[in-house]
């Protein structure tokens, strides 16, 4: 008898366990701050929330099959798409995208890239360091007479989307040659999956560049090139100039907070900054109010970490909007 006794409460204990613990997967541009809330969390309500970096493509196939309890995209789904898929969606914090590089003596902000020149880089029409056009804005630096190692993605991704997205807009080649998607056929470049990928391969290789999310650039100590406005002015990577970017969202519930902020208006608006977005399905009411109770707890706790990682949190009314919606949609 005392033997049934122990194997039922191990049950319900294994069973406890099991219920409090929530699986998302998908975007690796905001997973460091999920990995930071998610431990944050655990050790104040000793709930468990597992997150799998797998990239934007990944994670809307796996809660669109429901194999996990959230997905995260960077590329935020228009309302028919959701309305098919019954998934509902908010972002949960804004990021910026950089172009780390591996150039030996060139620091930080110190190599200037105008964006149509980047994307002439993308598109393998420069294809030297020390191109002309590049050293025109660039003085001063000891440019190396070597190739260009372009890195770029190689999975189904948030960032791509984004990043593709700002070369469409500076570029009428890139956006008639190639358009905007989470994965393209690129015209040039070495592929590296997620952006700890990408991170990996330009730490491994003299003379490249790459685009990814901030936060992996300043963790591992990347370069990052100083960009132009969508006027033409000089924009570094720093807090200030993406939180000039991130403004210029008009986040709205009728729309399932879509939105894309590459290419904001203003004097020191950084041109690729992004939101990042959480998608949950209609039909797991039980399981959405234990998510959505998370991020509330990132939303009134989580800033600091935030900042501390290179990303910037959303603006109190916006929180306040995405609150509204989780009533709205009885996710609360």
């Amino acid at each position: 008898m005392l033997k049934k006794s122990i194997a039922s409460l191990m049950l319900c204990s294994m069973a406890l366990v099991a219920a409090d613990k929530i699986n998302g997967a998908g975007a690796s541009f905001p997973a460091p701050a999920y990995f930071s809330w998610a431990y944050s969390y655990g050790q104040e309500s000793g709930s468990e929330i597992n997150y799998q970096s797998i990239g934007s493509g990944g994670g809307i196939k796996q809660i669109t099959s429901r194999v996990v309890d959230f997905g995260a995209s960077d590329e935020p789904l228009k309302n028919e798409d959701l309305s098919s898929a019954k998934l509902l969606q908010f972002p949960s914090l804004i990021g910026s995208i950089v172009l780390a590089h591996n150039i030996d003596g060139i620091k930080d902000g110190e190599l200037k890239l105008r964006n149509e020149i980047l994307a002439d880089i993308y598109l393998g029409k420069i294809k030297k360091w020390n191109d002309a056009k590049i050293a025109k804005d660039n003085p001063n630096l000891k440019l190396p007479n070597a190739d260009i190692t372009v890195i770029r993605r190689s999975d189904g991704s948030g960032t791509t989307f984004n990043f593709t997205s700002f070369l469409a807009g500076v570029s009428k080649e890139w956006k008639d040659s190639f358009g905007i998607g989470k994965a393209i056929d690129w015209a040039v470049g070495i592929a590296a999956k997620g952006n700890e990928g990408v991170t990996s391969m330009i730490e491994q290789t003299p003379n490249s560049i790459g685009y990814l999310e901030n936060a992996y650039a300043l963790k591992n100590n990347l370069p990052r090139a100083t960009l132009t406005t969508k006027s033409g002015k000089w924009v570094s990577p720093n807090d200030d100039n993406f939180k000039a970017a991130a403004k210029g969202a008009k986040w709205s519930k009728a729309d399932n907070f879509y939105q894309l902020l590459v290419l904001q208006d203003g004097d020191n608006a950084y041109p690729i900054v992004a939101g990042t977005f959480i998608l949950l399905p209609t039909d797991k009411p039980d399981t959405n109010k234990k998510i959505v109770t998370f991020f509330n707890w990132a939303f009134e706790k989580g800033d600091k970490e935030l900042i501390k990682l290179g990303y910037v949190p959303l603006p109190v009314e916006t929180k306040n909007l995405i609150r509204e919606y989780w009533k709205d949609n009885k996710l609360n």
